[in-house]
């Protein structure tokens, strides 16, 4: 279980930090929220929980207004014009531990938060006091980015504090200003299953050792000249078009000859079994990884 409400208020009193509280119905928007707390003076924000493809977690903190261009960002931080995208519920719960809308800089309050990478807009420091909700999204409290730092610094966060809708050109001789803030290490592996469980009632398919659903690929001879290589055996690597492109004509192939070989054995037609073993998120999911693994 994570932390609650009050032990983040009691928290925030320990520390002798100034904020003001507002008591209102559940809001997941930022414009549910406004109707409640936005004429009393302070500055609404939004608050992302992005993921990058080897499963680090980053929340990105701005005021409401400010534009989030996550291609831009993505490039900023060295991982490429897709790089992140929006985390799915279940890193909420299971890694942040609060509900859907609850997502704001005082979710790294919780222990398993630890390893998660915070962007705050530079355009906090331009306001008297910002809104946030504080582990339940039916309070919203109010304080200044100073004090904001002051509890950060207090759970071991350095606050880092970024130009949101800056776009650098990113390249050869200007390298991502935001690499820094990558964590430096991923996910446990086992938040890939809980993003796409298998569901309960898919059946299980098993695979005779002895045969398979993929053609035989004979091995090519080896060149007897050790400083001569064959073109032909080589994936262009010099290249994340040509990666791309490859990984993705060889799940073109290998996933119809399985939807094929698995359908005629369970006597089930191929759109059926598409949706029983998710197969479009699997090809989603296994496409970096293969990507990663050509690159190797």
């Amino acid at each position: 279980m994570g932390r609650t409400k009050d032990e983040l208020l009691a928290r925030l009193e320990e520390l002798k930090i100034d904020f003001k509280r507002y008591d209102h119905p559940v809001v997941l928007t930022v414009e549910e929220q406004a109707k409640h707390v936005g004429s009393f003076g302070g500055a609404l924000t939004k608050n992302l929980l992005l993921k990058d493809k080897k499963h680090r977690l980053y929340i990105v903190s701005a005021l409401a207004d400010t534009k989030v261009d996550m291609k831009i960002l993505s490039q900023r931080l060295g991982l490429g014009k897709g790089g992140v995208r929006m985390a799915p519920e279940e890193n909420l719960r299971q890694v942040l531990q609060v509900p859907l809308g609850c997502v704001t800089p005082f979710a790294l309050f919780n222990e398993s938060a630890s390893a998660v990478s915070l962007l705050l807009d530079q355009g906090f420091k331009s306001k008297q006091s910002c809104y946030f909700h504080p582990l339940t999204n039916d309070v919203t409290i109010a304080l200044s980015s100073n004090n904001l730092d002051k509890f950060l610094l207090s759970i071991g966060k350095q606050p880092a504090y970024v130009d949101l809708e800056a776009s650098p050109v990113v390249g050869k001789d200007n390298p991502p200003d935001l690499a820094d803030l990558v964590p430096s290490g991923a996910l446990c592996s086992s938040e890939e299953s809980v993003e796409n469980p298998t569901p309960k009632d898919a059946p299980q398919v098993n695979v005779p050792k002895q045969k398979t659903c993929l053609p035989e690929v004979k091995a090519k001879p080896k060149v007897q000249n050790k400083g001569a290589e064959s073109s032909e055996s080589k994936v262009p690597t010099n290249n994340g078009a040509n990666v791309e492109i490859f990984a993705s004509d060889v799940l073109e192939v290998i996933f119809p000859l399985f939807l094929s070989e698995t359908s005629k054995k369970l006597n089930i037609k191929q759109e059926e079994l598409t949706q029983i073993l998710k197969l479009d998120d699997f090809k989603r999911r296994a496409a970096p990884d293969l990507e990663s693994a050509t690159l190797c």
